[in-house]
């Protein structure tokens, strides 16, 4: 996400002041109904969806995302690569590839 759109977020939520309302739990929270709302664009039919819905909920998944990073005061780049490299680990290359099977099964 470039710098300047998420500037845009920041000011957007600074002049409603809905900080106050952004607390950890509220958030994450957020995030998890807003990608329930993803999933129902694909619920009845997986390969004819309207991308511009899926578009809209998946932005308002990143908005809220953005806004528990900031709330945490994390680091996208730091936090996603760690989680990569975790699952480097799990799931080698040589065990993991072409498999859906999770990391414990393999």
């Amino acid at each position: 996400m470039t710098n300047e759109t998420i500037e845009r977020i920041r000011k957007f939520t600074e002049d409603r002041n809905w900080d106050q309302f952004h607390s950890p739990a509220n958030l994450a929270k957020s995030i998890s109904i807003e990608a329930n709302e993803l999933l129902e664009c694909f619920q009845w039919d997986e390969e004819n969806y309207d991308i511009e819905h899926v578009k809209e909920e998946l932005a308002d998944v990143l908005v809220y995302c953005r806004n528990l990073l900031d709330k945490l005061d994390l680091d996208e780049d730091e936090i996603v690569n760690n989680k990569v490299e975790q699952n480097e680990k799990k799931y080698p290359v040589e065990k993991a590839k072409g498999r859906a099977e999770k990391y414990d099964k393999l």
